[in-house]
């Protein structure tokens, strides 16, 4: 008889996702910095333009298809050959990346004006803009060799059940940031040069950062890197046979990416702005969940796989998503309801106006719906891999890429900027649904009544818990803690979220969502014991 995934895989994810909440919180604080220092300027649209074209290639070769191709494999070899089989797969792994990825970082120094005609050739019509893009571009493509490496070391981390360091890494990027921003901004300009260099910079020290953090832990693991080109190594041509229809899948997704920018550079200045800085709003719930659960998740599938285990694949690959579906749920309602007043609270100070934060939650409320298909996709696309099938959710990423390039060039028309984030969002639900369909039919019976009677009760739910956020926050705002002070914004925020998640507890336990108690049960455990942990200290 299966044993049920849900305490194992909830534990791992509940591990996975401390890491990535204070990655993503640094991140929030990596953004109120920046809006402090740039605000929604030509700089920051250069920068993030700039940032667009190595990121580009980072998830065509060093995230995405890599990480869904190599954790299977890793996982694979380790359970079938043993640890030394695995770390000489990592390493030609590693090699084989390092090649790769170092000529193509050296192409994209040399064709970086090309390169960033073809997205932004609007930024011309702004003196020093477009010459400043190509110049941040160059600087900022060796940054694709480093997260390569610090990827595969993530992967391997994560195939051996290690979750809390590899998930802690990306919080490297956003410590040097924070600290480039601080410290060398203001001696840009002695330099000569713009002080959003500073950021570029930063970009590169978090990536070598994101390395060294994760090193000392395979090391301890018994992995020894050693360069070792083979070609025709089996694991390794798994590896690439897997990423080659996967990295034709997140080709066509940039080819959106690349879609949204030219609209979005031909929009108002700051258009380009207003959807990173909400984007990256909404990544903290993508991160936090829909990352941290596939992240446990796929070693676990994974090795279901290789035993051929199909009912415990089956079942781990259903609690999974109606965890992503619990948590993900209400961060939407969240969103949408607290748009503004987080915005708000998070970046308007410095050069970020109030006419930015009305524009960027406007961006976040149309990325808003995305938030459950972004996460789903994180779950259910790696399982076609640990099944060896790496072509359906290449097709169906084609599929959703399509109609993501369309909508945003309708939406576009009659809702600005707002159109390409609503665009982007529903295509990523459309995305998530066609590829549950298509588990269903490889799979056979995943519970989808059970998913479906979990999403109509975390709906329910999660709009009760909105409409009270919103009508607190109001009320607070008009009767109790009127005001624009800084103080005032953060206590009536606090003061909505709090009330709103005892709203939802509520709901949940009146609604019977298992999985919504599950993950706040496993939050809770985890407190009890670090309070434990503190007074037997004490």
């Amino acid at each position: 008889m299966t044993s049920s995934p849900g305490p194992s895989l909830t534990r791992a994810a509940g591990l996975a996702g401390s890491a990535t909440m204070a990655s993503r919180i640094l991140g929030l604080v990596r953004e109120q910095v920046l809006a402090h220092a740039f605000g929604a300027s030509h700089q920051m649209d250069a920068f993030n333009v700039a940032f667009r074209l190595p990121n580009l290639v980072r998830d065509l070769f060093a995230e995405g298809a890599m990480t869904a191709a190599f954790v299977p494999t890793f996982s694979r070899t380790l359970e079938r050959d043993g640890r030394d089989a695995a770390w000489r797969l990592g390493s030609r792994a590693i090699t084989a990346l390092l090649v790769v990825t170092v000529l193509i970082a050296a192409v994209g120094i040399v064709f970086a004006e090309p390169m960033t005609r073809a997205f932004a050739a609007d930024f011309a019509q702004v003196p020093g803009k477009f010459e400043l893009t190509v110049w941040l571009t160059r600087l900022m493509f060796p940054f694709l060799p480093l997260v390569a490496v610090a990827v595969a070391a993530m992967g391997m981390l994560n195939a051996l059940g290690r979750f809390f360091v590899p998930a802690l890494a990306p919080a490297m990027f956003n410590v040097a940031s924070i600290a480039c921003i601080v410290l060398l901004v203001p001696l840009m300009p002695g330099f000569g040069v713009a002080p959003v260099t500073a950021l570029a910079l930063a970009v590169l020290a978090g990536g070598l950062g994101q390395v060294l953090l994760q090193w000392p832990q395979l090391r301890r693991e018994g992995f020894r890197y050693r360069f070792d080109l083979a070609p025709r190594d089996p694991g390794l041509r798994e590896i690439l046979l897997l990423m080659g229809p996967g990295t034709l899948g997140v080709a066509a997704t940039q080819f959106n990416v690349y879609v949204n920018t030219v609209l979005a550079t031909s929009q108002q200045a700051g258009a380009v702005s207003w959807l990173n800085y909400a984007f990256r709003i909404m990544y903290l719930p993508i991160g936090l969940f829909g990352v941290a659960i596939a992240s446990a998740s796929l070693p676990l599938m994974s090795q279901h796989a290789a035993r051929e285990d199909m009912p415990a694949l089956r079942q781990t690959l259903s609690h999974a998503v109606r965890l992503v579906l619990a948590l993900t749920v209400p961060a939407t309602f969240g969103l949408i309801a607290l748009g503004v007043p987080i915005v708000r609270v998070i970046f308007e100070r410095g050069h970020f106006l109030p006419t930015d934060t009305q524009s960027v939650a406007l961006a976040l409320m149309g990325y808003a719906p995305g938030l459950v298909g972004y996460s789903a996709v994180k779950v259910l696309s790696p399982t076609f891999y640990a099944l060896r099938d790496s072509r359906t959710p290449v097709i169906v990423s084609v599929t959703a890429v399509l109609m993501n390039a369309l909508l945003s060039v309708l939406l576009a028309r009659w809702l600005g900027f707002v159109g390409l984030s609503l665009g982007t969002a529903l295509a990523s639900l459309v995305n998530a649904c066609l590829l549950l369909v298509l588990l269903r039919r490889r799979l056979g019976p995943i519970g989808i009544m059970r998913l479906a009677s979990t999403l109509v009760r975390i709906t329910v739910a999660s709009a009760v818990m909105g409409a009270a956020a919103w009508g607190l926050h109001e009320w607070l705002a008009m009767h109790v803690i009127a005001g624009h002070g800084f103080v005032a914004q953060v206590v009536r925020v606090g003061g909505s979220i709090t009330v709103a998640m005892v709203v939802l507890v509520l709901m949940a336990r009146l609604l019977r969502i298992e999985e919504f108690d599950e993950a706040s049960s496993n939050v809770l455990r985890r407190l009890r014991g670090r309070r434990a942990v503190k007074e037997t200290r004490d």
